[in-house]
């Protein structure tokens, strides 16, 4: 008997052996991490190089690396598809938090503007074709097949859970991670460059050294090569233009190539798998816009209409006189006021009514959220160091006129959004789904509200009914099951939550598009410019302002969840 005992205390020895397994799968995750930060510094480093005059970096140099990662991105992509198709049981799990529809979504409505992007940018340098490199025109053409890879591969696999290859597979969506932050940064830099320059030439500023994408060092253009034709100047300007969907096509690809990430070789329980946001709430998505007031929807669609019209004339009066000038900042300057106040006190006042909210917590791993939580709170820092250098040098500087007070009134009003938005954000994503209550156990009861006159018929009914019908009016029921709707006692907070969602929704896309198509009352404004110095002031605009605009289609995306969960 002794000896049949003994096995006993030796099964405490899987406890150990789980150590090792957990080690080496961060080992793996950091072999991948190192290879994605390596191969990203190398691209920064040729990027950020290409854009001065005076470094000896081509642009051709920069086209061919990118085109290079493309290329093998892309067959990774085609491999790991390949393998997936070929063993099924390779992905026993699927996330049911990543990869939202929202968020795919989004992804191929930039994933078609960026393919029109790289039809003007191909015609642009197919005007002149004798003098410039083939892989200025290649380059295009390959980012267009890797967008249609990349956009089918993400949106048939954003939700799997990998389990062979697994340190191939981090390598692979890490490298494919920072291909995608390398066209950002690209697409970026080109933006920045091309501001820059515009406003460098305006300010006549002999000393900044940034030239325009088609004026850069080793650009090869010359004389004979410069854009005259009408054809050739609509694919340069037609290009341009869509490279904000460009840089968050890129950043919404790195979000969910980070998720996935996340996911290789992760197991998931039974009541994680299937379970997530966004997913098992369809009676709610059938009435989507019959639970709100609409107030939010209607007050969020005017200051978009009034936003738009205000940054149409914004753009045609700053390039004219210096009084018109004057007249576009105090527009601009006082609607953003406006619509930030607003956004502020609607913001607060969903975190009262969650006060008052009794939906438990959902404690639930999901690093679809903790990602969202960590970007939401990182790409603000980027709207808060340009707030409070604009603080400081209104405060500091002379002379403190109208223009002064507005530009003051905007640096706060920015920084107290950001914060009480984000307190909202991030407090709805962790609120459980509707019903939810802290001490809730049967979850077999979904539908709040709904008085049955026969307990006995609760059971062969429906989880929960779309359409509540009488006794005998649906085939589909027993005769004897009476269905009567009584409205849940948190009803009107849903409804305002819902309705507080689709304002700030709307006011945060009317706030991407005004920075994200060239709206610079940084550089209109001279308060900064004459207290920091252009080159300075510049370099601070042109690395932060990028997160900023980042930080609202982000939180477009995250408001969309908080809205179906509300």
């Amino acid at each position: 008997m002794s000896e049949e005992l003994a096995p006993g205390p030796t099964e405490s020895p899987p406890a150990p052996r789980a150590g090792p397994r957990e080690v080496w799968k961060k080992g793996g995750r950091l072999l991948s991490v190192l290879l994605a930060v390596n191969v990203l510094l190398l691209a920064c480093t040729l990027i950020s190089g290409g854009a001065f005059n005076k470094v000896a970096v081509y642009d051709t140099d920069v086209f061919a690396l990118l085109t290079t990662m493309m290329l093998l991105a892309a067959l990774w992509i085609l491999f790991y598809v390949l393998r997936t198709v070929r063993c099924p049981e390779a992905v026993p799990y699927r996330d049911a938090h990543a990869g939202p529809i929202w968020l795919r979504g989004g992804l191929v409505l930039f994933g078609i503007c960026t393919l029109i992007m790289d039809v003007f940018k191909t015609g642009y340098y197919s005007s002149f074709f004798e003098c410039q490199s083939a892989i200025k025109i290649l380059h295009p053409l390959i980012q267009a097949l890797f967008v249609i890879i990349q956009t089918y591969f993400l949106w048939v696999s954003a939700k799997d859970c990998i389990h062979v290859h697994l340190d191939l597979t981090r390598c692979g969506l890490m490298f494919t991670l920072a291909t995608n932050l390398a066209i950002w940064m690209a697409a970026v830099v080109d933006e920045s460059v091309h501001q820059a320059h515009s406003d460098s030439s305006s300010h006549s500023n002999t000393s900044h050294s940034r030239l325009a994408p088609d004026q850069r060092a080793g650009s090869q253009v010359g004389e004979d090569c410069s854009c005259n034709t009408a054809v050739c100047q609509i694919f340069q300007q037609g290009y341009f233009y869509l490279y904000p969907f460009n840089i968050e096509y890129s950043l919404f690809a790195s979000t969910m190539l980070y998720v996935m990430w996340k996911n290789v070789g992760r197991l998931l329980s039974s009541s994680t798998h299937g379970h997530g946001h966004g997913h098992g709430h369809s009676p709610s998505r059938v009435s989507l816009f019959r639970e709100t007031f609409f107030a939010g929807p209607i007050l969020g669609l005017i200051l978009f209409v009034v936003g738009l019209a205000i940054f149409i004339i914004y753009e045609v009066q700053v390039s004219g006189e210096e009084g018109r000038t004057q007249q576009a900042l105090v527009m601009y300057y006082s609607f953003n006021i406006a619509c930030l106040g607003l956004m502020t006190l609607v913001s607060l006042s969903g975190s009262i009514i969650y006060r008052f909210d009794r939906r438990a917590m959902d404690h639930h791993k999901n690093p679809t959220r903790t990602l969202d939580v960590a970007l939401l709170m990182g790409a603000a820092l980027g709207q808060y160091a340009i707030s409070y250098y604009s603080i400081v040098a209104v405060v500091a500087g002379t002379p403190r006129d109208l223009l002064g007070a507005l530009n003051l009134a905007h640096a706060l009003l920015m920084i107290a959004q950001h914060i009480f938005q984000n307190v909202f954000i991030i407090e709805s994503l962790h609120r459980g789904p509707p019903g939810a209550e802290p001490h809730d156990t049967p979850p077999k009861e979904p539908c709040h509200g709904l008085t049955f006159a026969n307990l006995d018929a609760l059971h062969t009914l429906p989880s929960c009914p779309p359409t509540p019908t009488l006794a005998g009016s649906s085939p589909a029921g027993p005769p004897e099951a009476v269905a009567i709707i009584l409205a849940p006692e948190g009803h009107w907070r849903r409804r305002c939550l819902k309705d507080i969602s689709l304002f700030l929704l709307l006011c945060n896309i009317i706030l991407w598009i005004m920075p994200a198509f060239g709206a610079r009352p940084h550089f209109s404004n001279t308060v900064e410019v004459d207290f920091y110095g252009y080159s300075l002031w510049a370099a601070i605009v042109n690395i932060c302002l990028p997160f900023g605009i980042f930080y609202r289609m982000h939180a477009v995306s995250s408001l969309l969840e908080v809205y179906v969960l509300s």
